[in-house]
């Protein structure tokens, strides 16, 4: 029985482990810090399975039930995909692609603040983490001066370690109120927004969303949509410049910029803790027969580095081809946000090689330090001068 997470040589790199399981034990026995036994899961063909097989169902722990809970609907499948279809009809990847010149407008407004301070700087705190915030806030019609509370309401929904699950589901009732009366201020007063469109969106086949499915899409949103990207951005640059000819590469060819940020994805190896999948049924995973109720956890960034798809899985190739790396999940289930993520990843990257060449971490790449307890995984600061 493994104790998890296991701990990396330093906060952008894998542990040792996942090679070691990948190779001899696909489906080891684990115990999480909150004392729950389960089996890890290191191989990209298992882990896709327990992402797309319906014999896993989401089982997540602490804070992330705050929003679950408010959403019996989410757990009863028709009507999951359903919400998936209603849903993906507004977000799509078109409609993303529309808000780059606003991304772009607010990455440069907060590089001239960033660089009026002078260097060094946290890119965590400058850039990754208000970027994310103001362009959640504009697409569901959020006012900018509520974006601190968003904030807040996230981190207590993701962090593991850092609150209480009472605190944890007073976060998540105060955001569920919030977002009740502003779905409702949008269905007297629609604007142009991605919530006015939702709560006015009828469809012929599967109606319109209710007022708690409503409620419950701008909160997911918030939540999946801030902290997730606001860490990527720091981790992101954090990767590339940690060694310099990767940033250097992207200054000579700028039009690697959309396969290095898919590349930058698959090679993360802080991507948080872990999905937890209950075993509906008695099963088999990679030779292992696993019992009904089990706990299942998927390594996700383990997967990403498996060398049976993908060729020297521990080198960053920036120009890599075809990369079906599991970040965004798989199949029916995979991020409904990511078109938006891949859209602030992209024109955040552009920008900063644009504006700021010269860019370069601050500290010896030892010295980054991982946010503990996260679900999302991140950095605690990104220290860059330029």
């Amino acid at each position: 029985m493994l104790d998890y997470p296991f701990t990396p040589p330093t906060a952008v790199d894998p542990p040792d482990e996942w090679r070691e399981l990948r190779a001899t034990c696909p489906v080891a026995p684990v115990r999480t810090p909150a004392g729950i036994e389960a089996l890890l899961l290191t191989r990209y063909d298992d882990v896709r399975t327990t992402i797309t097989d319906r014999r896993f169902v989401r089982n997540t722990p602490a804070g992330s039930n705050a929003v679950g809970t408010q959403a019996a609907f989410m757990a009863d499948e028709a009507q999951h995909m359903r919400w998936r279809r209603l849903l993906s009809r507004s977000f799509t990847a078109k409609r993303m692609t529309a808000l780059e010149p606003g991304i772009a407008r607010i990455t440069h407004d907060l590089i001239d603040e960033m660089t009026k301070q002078g260097p060094p700087a946290d890119l965590r705190t400058a850039l990754g983490f208000p970027l994310p915030v103001y362009v959640i806030c504009d697409l569901l019609g959020v006012p900018a001066a509520d974006r601190e509370r968003f904030a807040r309401w996230s981190d207590h929904f993701l962090n593991l370690t850092r609150y209480t699950a009472e605190e944890a589901r007073q976060s998540g009732l105060e955001m569920w109120q919030y977002m009740l009366a502003h779905v409702e201020a949008k269905r007297s007063a629609p604007g142009d927004d991605l919530l006015s469109e939702l709560v006015t969106v009828v469809d012929s086949e599967d109606g319109r969303l209710t007022e708690q499915e409503c409620v419950f899409t701008g909160q997911a949103l918030l939540v999946a949509g801030h902290e997730t990207t606001a860490n990527m951005i720091g981790k992101m640059v954090a990767m590339l410049l940690a060694e310099r000819g990767r940033w250097e590469r992207l200054l000579a060819e700028p039009g690697l910029v959309p396969s290095a940020v898919e590349e930058v994805l698959r090679f993360d190896a802080n991507l948080g803790f872990g999905m937890h999948r209950l075993v509906t049924e008695r099963t088999e995973i990679a030779g292992t027969v696993v019992e009904a109720g089990t706990t299942v956890l998927s390594s996700t960034p383990s997967a990403n580095r498996d060398e049976r798809v993908f060729d020297h899985p521990d080198e960053m190739d920036l120009a890599r081809s075809p990369n079906p790396h599991l970040t965004f999940g798989a199949g029916p289930h995979s991020c409904l946000g990511q078109s938006l993520a891949r859209v602030e990843l992209r024109t955040v990257l552009a920008v900063l090689l644009d504006r700021l060449p010269g860019l370069e971490l601050a500290v010896p790449v030892e010295e980054l330090r991982r946010r503990q307890g996260l679900l999302v995984g991140g950095l605690e600061e990104v220290p860059v001068r330029w």
